[in-house]
């Protein structure tokens, strides 16, 4: 029983990744390099803690993104 909650986990993590590397996809960044993306997120997440008004302004602009596809 171990075993399946492990490979259950580890399936919805691995869907969880590519979830996530598709917003990479989406945001028309697939091509840059890893390490630029991974700086932009860890700025973003400081910038995110410091300034509410900064995450309003960025979940408008992704949920219009959204919008704007077939998901």
């Amino acid at each position: 029983m171990a075993r399946t909650t492990t490979s259950d986990a580890r399936k919805k993590d691995t869907r969880e990744k590519i979830k996530l590397g598709g917003l990479i996809v989406k945001a028309g960044l697939r091509y840059e390099k890893r390490a630029l993306l991974l700086g932009a997120l860890i700025d973003l997440s400081e910038r995110l803690k410091a300034n509410e008004e900064e995450r309003s302004r960025l979940l408008a602009i992704g949920a219009e993104a959204f919008g704007k596809s077939d998901e």
